[in-house]
């Protein structure tokens, strides 16, 4: 406390006496035994508030003896037990728990598979790991710190980015779990496939091979499906050429989910044979779709439509003129580009029809037909020429549509003039008159009735021009028009119970559910209450799951599912709405994947760090080097803490009785 702040005080002391002394004796003539009483109170109070007024500031000094955090991490992935290395890991454990290093240090122990946890018990039963998602924890938690880190791991990561580089907080000491040795294995690393294909069509695959040993070895590569062997090719590794990559056709015979097994066999004698088979499955859909394009005219867009829509395998687009359409069945999809009078034929057919419809509109459109012949939209044009440019609405829910530079193609042609809505639509463009919002949609669709399209603007030739010049590939105008036809394509019908998942899954994969529920004016409902019953079809078991509500949809969670097939079923309590479908969940342990630990990638992270790689036979001696180490002596800090009067809540309280109290002994003696 300053010598000023002590001075203010003893002046206080005076002011609050003389306060009290001029109160209750001077000139006083009662000669009342309470006078002391009162003057005692009155001194206090005012004394109180004077000290309050002044804030002095009260300095408390301690020491604390700082130390370096510790931190030891565990992996507890399946994997460790895999390799007979949890009672060594265990053992560790155990050797780090009693040694004296908490003289000198702030142990603390953590396990990890896909997540950081503290240890409470060890089961070595996580379905993967993830070094890199442990370091960013523990370098959470100890953000201002420079610390150790003993790692107890096999080095074997499945989850994450390259954990090489993702301690920074200080030296990493690994000691490896499993055996050191490598033994010579060959395996199927990884296959990529599509998890769509199409009926009668051949779908690739990309399989990657590798090889671990010291020979050149001769290997036998085969797929099959139901017993049946489908494709088998001869592979030859060595040392030298230790990975493989093979691409292979495979035939999409029937529809459905169709599983398929991949094997690799040599002629050695493996620690691990569960690497050498994999299970991955397609669906495969029968998609044949047949597409009427009708025009009266000759335009360039009907052959950018055409090739556009033609690229995808399942689409066939028949370009006809309206009075050359007699019969509908062979079509799934009508597009009317610039209907005019003598389209009237083609309307009536599909009254009955009831397909599906892209109506594409532009200078040559008879207006007054169209709105006879729909009741989405009506236009009151001018004939005036005029061009509209694109805006993109990222709030477009009919299906998943990425920005392509809608705003930056050529803009489409089309007479001015007023649009109104007269259903409900949902649009992804928008029109602009030189960036002028034109309050008029111009690509929009509806599912009022049956699914329709309408995209208001002709010349969409230029777009897909533009954008192969821009990217050289029509992929990108390819998947936009395909996207549109597919939801065209599909049944128009709205749901109130709608789905989202997966038709098979990888056993340890996240397996989640999602669905949305509308009420009848088809509003997301957010007070619904939705359960996922879950079937297995094998042993009948079931399991089922209350849906939570995120911002949009309900979720629920059924990781942990043994490998086989499932029957999905989704209630909604309230109204008893029900989706039943199946999954599958293919045999899948990526944890089985390995034969050894992979020390080179362990002695890399200890390199890096500045530290250094051990076994468990050589802990005593990691334990006596972190011991010995003069950077990480415990540091004596003096720690000061400043706490201001007022922060005191006893004060006022001495104040406020002071006050009161006094006032209530002059209120009882009458000398108010």
């Amino acid at each position: 406390m300053s010598t000023g702040t002590v001075l203010w005080l003893l002046l206080s002391i005076l002011i609050a006496g003389a306060i009290a002394y001029f109160q209750y004796f001077h000139k006083s003539v009662s000669k009342s035994r309470i006078r002391p009483v009162l003057a005692a109170l009155r001194f206090l109070g005012c004394l109180a508030l004077l000290v309050l007024l002044i804030n002095p500031i009260i300095t408390h000094s301690s020491f604390e003896v700082q130390k370096t955090p510790l931190v030891v991490l565990l992996d507890n992935s399946a994997s460790i037990k895999e390799l007979k290395a949890d009672q060594a890991a265990k053992d560790v454990l155990e050797a780090f728990r009693k040694s004296n290093l908490d003289e000198r240090f702030a142990p603390a122990f953590f396990k990890f598979d896909q997540d950081l946890n503290p240890i409470d018990s060890l089961a070595f039963d996580g379905r993967h790991s993830n070094h890199d998602a442990a370091a960013r924890g523990v370098e959470e938690i100890y953000r201002s710190s420079r610390f150790p880190t003993i790692l107890l791991t096999d080095g074997n990561q499945t989850r994450g980015s390259d954990y090489t580089y993702s301690f920074s907080r200080g030296p990493v000491f690994p000691v490896i779990l499993g055996d050191t040795v490598q033994h010579p294995d060959l395996r199927i690393e990884r296959i990529n496939v599509n998890k769509y294909a199409f009926l009668n069509n051949q779908f690739p695959a990309e399989v990657f091979l590798r090889y671990s040993g010291n020979r050149p070895v001769n290997a036998q590569f085969t797929i099959s499906q139901e017993g049946e062997v489908i494709t088998r090719q001869s592979v030859t590794l060595s040392p030298e050429q230790s990975a493989q990559t093979l691409q292979v056709l495979l035939p999409a015979k029937k529809s459905g989910v169709r599983q398929f097994v991949a094997n690799l066999s040599g002629n050695l004698q493996e620690k691990n044979t569960y690497n050498n088979s994999k299970r991955f499955a397609v669906e495969v859909m029968d998609q044949k779709s047949g597409i009427a394009l009708v025009s009266a005219i000759a335009h360039p867009d009907l052959g950018a439509i055409r090739r556009s829509i033609e690229t995808n395998a399942q689409r066939q687009v028949t370009l006809v003129r309206p009075y050359e359409l007699k019969d509908l069945s062979p079509y799934n999809v009508l597009i009317y580009y610039q209907p005019v009078a003598a389209f009237k034929p083609v309307f009536e057919l599909n009254k009955q029809a009831r397909l599906n419809t892209l109506t594409i509109t532009g200078m040559a459109t008879d207006f007054e037909f169209l709105n006879r012949e729909q009741s989405v939209l009506a236009f009151r044009n001018s004939g005036q020429p005029e061009d509209y440019q694109a805006v993109h609405q990222a709030d477009f829910t009919v299906f998943a549509q990425d920005d392509i530079g809608f705003g930056k193609l050529p803009p489409l042609e089309h007479p001015f003039g007023a649009v109104t809505v007269k259903q409900p639509v949902n649009t992804l463009l928008t029109a602009t008159i030189r960036n002028i919002p034109a309050d008029a949609p111009l690509l929009t669709f509806t599912e009022a009735g049956s699914r329709q399209a309408f995209l208001l603007g002709e010349n969409i030739w230029k777009w897909r021009m533009h954008l192969h010049a821009q990217n050289e590939s029509f992929d990108e105008f390819d998947r936009f028009l395909d996207k549109t036809i597919q939801f065209l394509a599909t049944s128009g019908v709205k749901k109130s119970l709608v789905v989202n998942h997966e038709r098979f899954y990888n056993s340890g994969d996240a397996i989640e559910i999602t669905a949305q529920y509308f009420n009848k004016n088809y509003e997301f409902d957010h007070t619904a209450r939705l359960t996922a019953t879950v079937v297995n079809k094998a042993n009948r078991q079931s399991r089922t799951y209350d849906m939570l509500k995120g911002q949009n949809s309900f979720k629920a969670n059924l990781d942990g599912l043994p490998a086989g097939g499932y029957q999905l079923t989704v209630r909604e309590r309230q109204s008893n709405a029900v989706y039943n479908a199946q999954f599958e969940v293919l045999e899948f342990d990526i944890e089985k994947q390995f034969v050894n630990a992979d020390t080179q990638k362990l002695k890399q992270l200890a390199e890096t760090t500045d530290g250094q790689a051990y076994t468990p036979n050589q802990v005593e001696s990691l334990i006596k080097k972190l011991a010995a180490d003069e950077a990480y002596a415990p540091v004596q800090k003096k720690v000061t803490t400043k706490s201001p009067l007022i922060d005191w809540i006893w004060l006022l309280v001495v104040i406020a009785a002071a006050f009161s109290c006094e006032w209530f002994i002059r209120k009882y003696h009458g000398m108010l």
